[in-house]
C-alpha cells in the first residue's frame, strides 16, 4: 500500500464522521466508498520480476500504441486506467542518468498528443552499452506525478521508482538492440510484463 492512499483514506472517513455525525449518517456515506477506492487505487502488490537481458513493464494497463521514432527508436505507450495499479517500476536494472521534468497540459492520457503535450516526468537508465527512457504522463484527472529517485542512483530492474495518481501514461523508449516482445492491445503488468529482449 502507498502511504499516500492511507492519508486520503482517513481525511476521507474523518470527513464522513463529522457529516454522520452533526447532519446524518446517509451523507456520509460517499465518502466512506471513496476512501474504500482509495485504498483500493493505492495497492502496490509485489511483483515476480524475470531474469535476463529483458526490458520490463514500468507501468499496468494496456498499450496503445507502439511507433518508430527516429532514430532508430521504438515508443511503446501503456495507458492506465483508474483501476491499474499506479506504482512505477524501473524497466532495466542500472544509472539513472537523466531525470527532466516538462510542465504542460493534461489531455486525456490515451490521446497521442499526450506523449509530447502533457505534463510528464522523463527517465533514462543506462546500462553498459544500453540506455532506456520512460516518461511518466499525467492524464485528464492526474495533477501529480511523484518519482522517488534521482540522477546518479542506481536501480534494479522491477525496483519501485515511482507512481501517477490516478489516470495516466507511461512511454517507454528503446534503442535499436532491444527486440520487442509485446504488441498493441496486451495489458501489461509493472515490473514482471516483458516488454523487449536483447537481441
Amino acid at each position: 500500500m502507498v502511504r499516500d492512499g492511507i492519508y486520503y483514506a482517513l481525511a476521507l472517513i474523518a470527513a464522513g464522521v463529522l457529516l454522520s455525525f452533526f447532519i446524518s449518517p446517509w451523507y456520509g456515506l460517499p465518502l466512506y466508498i471513496l476512501a474504500a477506492f482509495c485504498l483500493y487505487f493505492f495497492r502496490d502488490p509485489d511483483r515476480a520480476i524475470p531474469d535476463g537481458s529483458v526490458v520490463v513493464s514500468p507501468a499496468d494497463g494496456k498499450v496503445v500504441a507502439i511507433r518508430k521514432d527516429p532514430p532508430e527508436t521504438t515508443r511503446i505507450s501503456i495507458f492506465l486506467n483508474i483501476f491499474d495499479v499506479h506504482v512505477n517500476r524501473s524497466p532495466i536494472a542500472g544509472k539513472i542518468s537523466n531525470v527532466k521534468y516538462q510542465r504542460g497540459h493534461f489531455l486525456p492520457a490515451n490521446m497521442e498528443r499526450a506523449s509530447t503535450q502533457n505534463e510528464q516526468n522523463t527517465v533514462t537508465v543506462e546500462a553498459g552499452d544500453t540506455r532506456v527512457t520512460f516518461s511518466q504522463i499525467a492524464g485528464l484527472i492526474a495533477r501529480r506525478i511523484v518519482f522517488y529517485k534521482s540522477a546518479g542512483d542506481e536501480v534494479n530492474i522491477g525496483e519501485r521508482v515511482g507512481l501517477i495518481k490516478f489516470g495516466s501514461r507511461v512511454d517507454v523508449f528503446l534503442g535499436p538492440e532491444w527486440e520487442l516482445a509485446v504488441q498493441e492491445g496486451v495489458r501489461v503488468s509493472a515490473g514482471s510484463s516483458v516488454l523487449a529482449k536483447r537481441k
